[in-house]
Protein backbone atom coordinates (compact mmCIF):
# COMPACT_ATOMS: atom_id res chain seq x y z
CA UNK A 1 0.00 0.00 0.00
CA UNK A 2 1.22 3.51 -0.77
CA UNK A 3 0.00 6.99 0.09
CA UNK A 4 -2.26 7.10 -2.98
CA UNK A 5 -4.15 4.03 -1.74
CA UNK A 6 -4.99 6.05 1.38
CA UNK A 7 -5.59 9.52 -0.06
CA UNK A 8 -6.93 8.52 -3.44
CA UNK A 9 -6.06 9.92 -6.86
CA UNK A 10 -5.87 13.57 -7.90
CA UNK A 11 -9.17 13.92 -9.70
CA UNK A 12 -12.34 15.79 -10.52
CA UNK A 13 -14.97 14.17 -8.28
CA UNK A 14 -17.21 13.18 -6.82
CA UNK A 15 -16.14 9.50 -6.77
CA UNK A 16 -12.79 7.80 -7.29
CA UNK A 17 -14.52 4.64 -8.47
CA UNK A 18 -17.44 6.05 -10.46
CA UNK A 19 -15.71 9.15 -11.82
CA UNK A 20 -11.91 8.87 -11.82
CA UNK A 21 -12.00 5.16 -12.64
CA UNK A 22 -14.52 5.77 -15.41
CA UNK A 23 -12.29 8.45 -16.98
CA UNK A 24 -9.39 5.99 -16.98
CA UNK A 25 -11.55 3.32 -18.64
CA UNK A 26 -12.46 5.74 -21.42
CA UNK A 27 -8.89 6.96 -21.78
CA UNK A 28 -7.31 3.51 -22.03
CA UNK A 29 -10.00 2.51 -24.55
CA UNK A 30 -8.93 5.44 -26.74
CA UNK A 31 -5.30 4.33 -26.33
CA UNK A 32 -6.15 0.77 -27.34
CA UNK A 33 -8.09 1.97 -30.38
CA UNK A 34 -4.96 3.82 -31.45
CA UNK A 35 -6.88 6.63 -33.15
CA UNK A 36 -9.55 9.24 -32.51
CA UNK A 37 -12.95 7.68 -31.79
CA UNK A 38 -15.89 9.18 -33.69
CA UNK A 39 -18.63 6.83 -32.46
CA UNK A 40 -19.13 5.06 -29.15
CA UNK A 41 -21.72 2.68 -27.74
CA UNK A 42 -21.37 2.68 -23.96
CA UNK A 43 -23.06 0.13 -21.72
CA UNK A 44 -23.22 0.66 -17.95
CA UNK A 45 -23.54 -2.40 -15.74
CA UNK A 46 -24.34 -2.88 -12.04
CA UNK A 47 -23.56 0.07 -9.79
CA UNK A 48 -22.39 2.08 -12.80
CA UNK A 49 -25.94 1.76 -14.14
CA UNK A 50 -27.69 2.31 -10.80
CA UNK A 51 -25.81 5.37 -9.52
CA UNK A 52 -23.54 6.34 -12.39
CA UNK A 53 -25.53 9.33 -13.57
CA UNK A 54 -25.40 10.99 -10.16
CA UNK A 55 -21.66 10.36 -9.93
CA UNK A 56 -21.00 11.59 -13.46
CA UNK A 57 -19.89 8.17 -14.71
CA UNK A 58 -21.45 8.78 -18.12
CA UNK A 59 -19.65 12.10 -18.58
CA UNK A 60 -16.42 10.61 -17.19
CA UNK A 61 -16.37 7.77 -19.73
CA UNK A 62 -16.96 10.19 -22.59
CA UNK A 63 -14.25 12.49 -21.20
CA UNK A 64 -11.77 9.62 -21.24
CA UNK A 65 -12.66 8.80 -24.85
CA UNK A 66 -11.88 12.44 -25.66
CA UNK A 67 -8.40 11.98 -24.18
CA UNK A 68 -8.99 13.62 -20.79
CA UNK A 69 -7.33 12.45 -17.57
CA UNK A 70 -9.06 12.20 -14.13
CA UNK A 71 -7.85 15.66 -13.05
CA UNK A 72 -9.15 17.46 -16.15
CA UNK A 73 -11.51 20.26 -15.13
CA UNK A 74 -13.47 19.88 -18.39
CA UNK A 75 -14.91 16.48 -17.42
CA UNK A 76 -18.35 17.86 -16.45
CA UNK A 77 -18.61 19.44 -19.93
CA UNK A 78 -17.56 16.31 -21.82
CA UNK A 79 -20.92 15.85 -23.58
CA UNK A 80 -20.74 19.35 -25.03
CA UNK A 81 -17.07 18.92 -25.99
CA UNK A 82 -17.87 15.59 -27.66
CA UNK A 83 -20.44 17.35 -29.85
CA UNK A 84 -17.83 19.96 -30.83
CA UNK A 85 -15.19 17.33 -31.63
CA UNK A 86 -17.46 15.01 -33.60
CA UNK A 87 -17.75 12.13 -31.14
CA UNK A 88 -21.22 10.62 -31.37
CA UNK A 89 -22.16 8.37 -28.47
CA UNK A 90 -25.03 6.37 -27.04
CA UNK A 91 -25.25 5.31 -23.39
CA UNK A 92 -27.53 2.60 -22.02
CA UNK A 93 -27.83 0.33 -19.01
CA UNK A 94 -26.94 -3.30 -19.65
CA UNK A 95 -26.48 -6.58 -17.77
CA UNK A 96 -23.30 -8.66 -17.95
CA UNK A 97 -23.38 -11.97 -16.16
CA UNK A 98 -20.88 -12.26 -13.28
CA UNK A 99 -19.38 -8.86 -14.03
CA UNK A 100 -17.84 -6.59 -11.39
CA UNK A 101 -20.46 -4.11 -10.07
CA UNK A 102 -18.62 -1.12 -11.59
CA UNK A 103 -18.36 -2.35 -15.17
CA UNK A 104 -18.57 -0.60 -18.53
CA UNK A 105 -18.68 -2.12 -22.00
CA UNK A 106 -17.47 0.22 -24.73
CA UNK A 107 -17.73 -0.33 -28.48
CA UNK A 108 -15.80 2.42 -30.23
CA UNK A 109 -15.21 3.22 -33.89
CA UNK A 110 -12.67 5.50 -35.56
CA UNK A 111 -13.02 7.52 -38.77
CA UNK A 112 -12.01 4.53 -40.89
CA UNK A 113 -14.63 2.27 -39.33
CA UNK A 114 -12.21 0.29 -37.16
CA UNK A 115 -14.06 -1.22 -34.21
CA UNK A 116 -12.75 -1.99 -30.74
CA UNK A 117 -14.74 -3.54 -27.91
CA UNK A 118 -13.48 -3.14 -24.34
CA UNK A 119 -15.01 -4.45 -21.12
CA UNK A 120 -13.46 -2.91 -18.03
CA UNK A 121 -14.29 -2.28 -14.39
CA UNK A 122 -13.38 0.29 -11.77
CA UNK A 123 -11.84 -1.21 -8.62
CA UNK A 124 -11.90 1.90 -6.42
CA UNK A 125 -9.31 4.56 -5.71
CA UNK A 126 -9.13 5.35 -9.43
CA UNK A 127 -7.78 1.86 -10.26
CA UNK A 128 -9.24 -0.12 -13.14
CA UNK A 129 -9.11 -3.61 -14.60
CA UNK A 130 -9.38 -4.36 -18.30
CA UNK A 131 -11.45 -7.54 -18.38
CA UNK A 132 -11.97 -8.25 -22.08
CA UNK A 133 -10.58 -6.98 -25.36
CA UNK A 134 -12.71 -7.78 -28.41
CA UNK A 135 -14.37 -10.52 -26.39
CA UNK A 136 -11.13 -12.16 -25.24
CA UNK A 137 -10.24 -12.16 -21.53
CA UNK A 138 -7.16 -10.05 -20.72
CA UNK A 139 -7.41 -8.99 -17.04
CA UNK A 140 -4.71 -6.33 -16.68
CA UNK A 141 -4.65 -3.05 -14.77
CA UNK A 142 -2.37 -0.79 -16.81
CA UNK A 143 -0.61 0.26 -13.60
CA UNK A 144 2.77 -0.73 -15.07
CA UNK A 145 4.01 -0.67 -18.67
CA UNK A 146 1.97 -3.24 -20.59
CA UNK A 147 2.22 -4.79 -24.04
CA UNK A 148 -0.94 -6.21 -25.56
CA UNK A 149 -0.16 -8.26 -28.64
CA UNK A 150 -2.90 -9.64 -30.87
CA UNK A 151 -1.68 -12.38 -33.16
CA UNK A 152 -2.66 -15.51 -35.01
CA UNK A 153 -2.69 -18.57 -32.76
CA UNK A 154 0.46 -20.12 -34.25
CA UNK A 155 3.77 -21.38 -32.79
CA UNK A 156 6.62 -18.93 -32.33
CA UNK A 157 4.89 -15.65 -31.56
CA UNK A 158 5.50 -15.79 -27.80
CA UNK A 159 9.20 -16.44 -28.42
CA UNK A 160 9.34 -13.49 -30.84
CA UNK A 161 7.96 -11.09 -28.24
CA UNK A 162 9.92 -12.38 -25.25
CA UNK A 163 13.17 -12.45 -27.24
CA UNK A 164 12.67 -8.81 -28.19
CA UNK A 165 12.16 -7.88 -24.54
CA UNK A 166 15.29 -9.81 -23.56
CA UNK A 167 17.34 -7.95 -26.19
CA UNK A 168 16.15 -4.66 -24.73
CA UNK A 169 16.93 -5.86 -21.15
CA UNK A 170 13.28 -5.48 -20.18
CA UNK A 171 12.09 -7.66 -17.32
CA UNK A 172 8.69 -9.39 -17.54
CA UNK A 173 6.51 -9.04 -14.44
CA UNK A 174 3.54 -11.09 -15.68
CA UNK A 175 2.67 -12.81 -18.95
CA UNK A 176 -0.85 -13.98 -19.76
CA UNK A 177 -1.95 -15.83 -22.88
CA UNK A 178 -5.50 -16.03 -24.18
CA UNK A 179 -7.14 -17.24 -27.36
CA UNK A 180 -10.65 -17.31 -28.72
CA UNK A 181 -10.28 -20.71 -30.39
CA UNK A 182 -7.47 -22.96 -31.64
CA UNK A 183 -5.85 -21.40 -34.68
CA UNK A 184 -7.87 -18.19 -34.32
CA UNK A 185 -7.12 -14.89 -32.62
CA UNK A 186 -4.76 -14.98 -29.63
CA UNK A 187 -3.75 -12.26 -27.21
CA UNK A 188 -0.61 -11.81 -25.12
CA UNK A 189 -0.81 -9.46 -22.15
CA UNK A 190 2.66 -8.72 -20.83
CA UNK A 191 3.23 -6.45 -17.82
CA UNK A 192 6.84 -5.29 -17.64
CA UNK A 193 9.17 -3.36 -15.36
CA UNK A 194 10.75 -0.97 -17.87
CA UNK A 195 9.39 1.12 -20.76
CA UNK A 196 9.49 -0.37 -24.26
CA UNK A 197 11.25 1.73 -26.92
CA UNK A 198 8.95 2.93 -29.69
CA UNK A 199 11.22 1.32 -32.31
CA UNK A 200 10.75 -2.09 -30.67
CA UNK A 201 6.98 -1.74 -30.72
CA UNK A 202 7.11 -0.86 -34.43
CA UNK A 203 9.39 -3.85 -35.06
CA UNK A 204 6.88 -6.18 -33.42
CA UNK A 205 4.06 -4.78 -35.54
CA UNK A 206 5.93 -5.79 -38.69
CA UNK A 207 6.41 -9.44 -37.74
CA UNK A 208 4.45 -12.03 -39.68
CA UNK A 209 1.34 -13.27 -37.90
CA UNK A 210 1.20 -10.35 -35.48
CA UNK A 211 -1.94 -8.36 -36.17
CA UNK A 212 -1.70 -5.49 -33.71
CA UNK A 213 0.56 -4.33 -30.90
CA UNK A 214 -0.67 -1.89 -28.26
CA UNK A 215 1.68 -0.42 -25.71
CA UNK A 216 0.21 1.12 -22.56
CA UNK A 217 2.65 3.25 -20.61
CA UNK A 218 1.97 4.22 -17.01
CA UNK A 219 0.63 7.59 -18.11
CA UNK A 220 -1.72 6.17 -20.74
CA UNK A 221 -4.15 4.35 -18.46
Amino acid sequence: MNIFDILGPVMVGPSSSHTAGAVRIGHVTRTLLGSRPVKAEIGLCGSFAATGKGHGTDRALVAGLLGMKPDDMRIPQSFEIAAQEGLNFKIENIQIREAHPNTALLKVYDEEGKLLEVQACSLGGGRIMLNKLDGIVVNCTGECPTLIVRNQDQPGHVATVTSMLARESINIATLQLYRGKKGGLAVMVIEIDQPVPEASVKWLEQQEGIMKVTYIDRGDA
